[in-house]
């Protein structure tokens, strides 16, 4: 039998207590801090930061941009960044490159939500039923790798030349990439989940909206990005070869139609007008997204 010891027999607790310590813990690169706590050097923290160095080579292209126009020495074929900036400023203050961005975007919206849309229905058949998944899997195997713009003289044939032909191109471009990465990861619901939805008795748009739609959201954004950035490359390219409708054409048509006229500062103005659109929408609309739904809820 044990024998209690009393609480005043037994040693102080201060006399068992090691001396505290402070550790210095390495950051999960590896990369070690200075001796002291020293505050890094400038260059050092400029280079730790993802945007300064992403902003150091946007530099570094721009002058070599301007190295090879200058050696160049032809505006007419290479333009310098100065030249491309003021033909911008030009045609963006005079309100013609604002109303070709407009038309573009109009344009590319709603395309893209009657393809995010059409995506969404083919998905919830595949998944609900095996007629929708053989109907799925048969589409996306035959129209997956033909490319959008390979459409165009349909688009022609059935629709004039006009918007229409440029929305029906631009949902082709879309779906198919939405509905193959939504699909995975409904695929990718845990049977947990999925029998939990069940016993409470969700069926039909419901079960796909409330269980799965939630729980393939990481899935479902990847598509949703790489059906924009399809949608984005299919809408200039068509804009190219047909964008126009009683001169009302977009980004595609103001880069043809300055080439055509040798304007070759608008063309390049027109093209980082593309390149600044889709690096706003990327890293500025889908990061912000996907920080306030996956990151923030663990699910990447």
């Amino acid at each position: 039998m044990t024998r209690a010891i009393p609480l005043s027999a037994s040693k102080p607790l201060s006399a068992d207590l090691r001396p505290e310590y402070e550790l210095q813990l390495e950051p999960m690169d590896g990369r070690r801090l200075p001796e002291g706590g020293a505050t890094l050097p400038l260059a050092r923290r400029i280079l730790e930061n993802g945007l300064a160095r992403k902003l150091l080579i946007l530099a570094a292209l721009i002058a070599a941009w301007a190295g090879l126009a200058a050696v160049q020495n032809n505006a007419l074929l290479l333009p310098g960044p100065l030249d491309t900036l003021l033909a911008l400023y030009g045609d963006l203050s005079g309100g013609e490159l604002g109303r070709r961005i407009y038309v573009s975007l109009s344009v590319l919206l709603r395309a893209y939500l009657l393809g995010v849309l059409l995506a969404l229905v083919l998905t919830s058949l595949a998944i609900s039923s095996r007629i929708g998944r053989d109907l799925l899997a048969l589409l996306t195997s035959m129209f997956n790798p033909l490319p959008a713009i390979a459409l165009l003289p349909l688009a022609l044939l059935w629709f004039g030349l006009g918007q229409v032909s440029l929305i029906f191109v631009i949902i082709h471009s879309v779906l198919w990439a939405l509905a193959l990465n939504t699909y995975s990861g409904f695929l990718a619901v845990p049977a947990t989940l999925r029998m939990t939805g069940r016993n409470y008795g969700l069926r039909g748009p419901r079960y796909v909206a409330l269980v799965l739609v939630p729980a393939a959201l990481p899935s479902i954004l990847a598509g949703l990005r790489i059906g924009w950035a399809f949608a984005w490359r299919t809408l200039i390219a068509a804009e190219l070869v047909f964008g126009t409708s009683s001169g009302q054409g977009g980004l595609g048509w103001y880069i043809y139609q300055n080439r055509n006229e040798l304007y070759t500062d608008r063309v390049f103005a027109g093209l980082i007008t593309v390149v600044l659109i889709g690096l706003l929408v990327e890293n500025g609309i889908f990061d912000i997204l996907e920080r306030y739904t996956t990151r923030r809820w663990g699910m990447a």
